[in-house]
């Protein structure tokens, strides 16, 4: 990109913007660490506002966070410097993209990216969210990604499934219960749909458990997580229109596979097991 085009973006970013809520405060411009790293945070750090929002002439982006992570002040201040960083980014490659597009006679539109993450559980020692990102960047439809975020409060530090299940351990069972009742979910979506395998042939096929996005899920216990539900996207297994799947799994499916450090978390019975995704995302 020449520097002329360069200014030209940065001109019509910082001309058009508009601040949403609590957008006074100073953000915060580092990349979060990665996975399994820890950071100093800053008293400027420590009151990361609870929303981002800016609209211009290309773009609408925004970010909302949730009250679950005002107590937890490393992972509020990291995840909205990281989420910022991430929509100023698409701002600013959406209005390259619309520039380019115009200079070419094709026709233009407002592209959106909005981040929503919301509270799924909090047990004694983790606190589970769920981040959706919805975005529209031309083409036929928008798409919405839904992923999971596991924070341990003590050791500061986000974990993932390997650092629930014990290293080495099968986890076949797991697996295998997550591959029935997503295709008992599709047959209720779709009776005619073919059955999925854990095997690697074919358009579609069961996603592994280690390998899919996951959030702690409550159930009868307070504080406990009563299964895990795994986040399944459009097109992951099946055609866009399917929609995407959420997939309760009780903890009694995989309980004896779970490290010690975290077996502790979860108890109680799941209200409800198989398909919980929310109307509006089928």
């Amino acid at each position: 990109m020449s520097s002329p085009r360069m200014l030209l973006i940065a001109a019509l970013l910082a001309t058009t913007t508009l601040a949403a809520c609590n957008r006074g405060k100073e953000e915060t411009p580092d990349a979060a660490p990665a996975t399994g790293e820890t950071a100093l945070v800053t008293p400027a750090d420590a009151a990361a506002p609870m929303t981002y929002a800016t609209r211009t002439a290309y773009a609408n982006v925004g970010l909302k966070l949730p009250d679950a992570i005002k107590a937890q002040t490393d992972l509020h201040a990291r995840l909205y410097s990281e989420e910022v960083r991430k929509l100023q980014q698409f701002a600013e490659g959406a209005a390259s993209e619309r520039l380019d597009s115009a200079e070419e006679g094709a026709p233009d539109w407002t592209y959106e990216k909005q981040v929503e993450i919301s509270a799924a559980l909090e047990t004694g020692k983790l606190l589970s969210l769920k981040r959706a990102d919805y975005d529209f960047s031309g083409g036929a439809h928008p798409n919405t990604l839904t992923t999971g975020i596991l924070w341990d409060k003590a050791l500061k530090r986000r974990i993932g499934f390997n650092d629930l299940f014990r290293r080495g351990v099968d986890l076949t069972p797991l697996d295998q219960a997550l591959c029935s009742a997503l295709n008992a979910a599709k047959r209720a979506r779709v009776p005619d749909s073919a059955s999925l395998t854990l095997g690697s042939g074919g358009d579609w096929n069961c996603p592994r458990a280690a390998t899919t996005e996951f959030v702690l899920t409550p159930g009868s216990e307070p504080g406990k997580a009563a299964g895990l539900t795994f986040l399944i996207g459009p097109y992951q297994v099946g055609p866009y229109a399917e929609g995407a799947y959420e997939i309760a799994i009780p903890a009694s499916s995989f309980r004896s596979l779970l490290t010690v450090g975290y077996a502790e978390e979860f108890g109680g019975q799941l209200v409800k097991s198989g398909d919980v995704t929310p109307t509006g995302a089928r």
